[in-house]
């Protein structure tokens, strides 16, 4: 599962199991937490975060798992700055993240792991920690 901060093109990637509802709730609080201590590293209060802190526009793709009622409600419970828009249906050249995931398949093409784990360990360094170029 990933996502493309709009801003500095700052990737996040997260490798999962299974795509279910749950993981994917527990991805979003994993990234709001990173959010919020972001903004605390700028000298900002975290307890003031929902009140003061930015609001955060998620752009989701149409995936079952994004849709699940439940979770869009305990999205807006538990993650209040964050703001859940999704795209039109049958348009993945509108998701940014479409273009790393491009860019990452380029890049492994051709190549041969003894693993996954050595797979998802250059997956991580290219899309976690910066590596991948790419053009968007």
């Amino acid at each position: 599962m990933g996502a493309l901060r709009f801003s500095d093109k700052k990737t996040r990637v997260e490798f999962l199991e299974k795509g279910t509802g749950e993981n994917f709730f527990k991805v979003l609080e994993g990234f709001y937490e990173d959010i919020k201590m972001e903004w605390a590293e700028h000298g900002n209060k975290i307890e003031e975060f929902e009140i003061k802190g930015p609001k955060i526009v998620i752009i989701l793709d149409n995936a079952s798992i994004h849709k699940k009622k439940e979770f869009l409600e305990k999205i807006k419970e538990k993650m209040p700055n964050l703001i859940i828009e999704f795209l039109p249906e049958y348009s993945p050249d509108y998701n940014l993240i479409e273009l790393v995931w491009h860019s990452a398949k380029e890049f492994i093409a051709n190549r041969l792991f003894k693993s996954i784990e050595e797979l998802e360990e250059l997956l991580n360094r290219l899309l976690n920690q910066g590596e991948l170029v790419r053009a968007c």
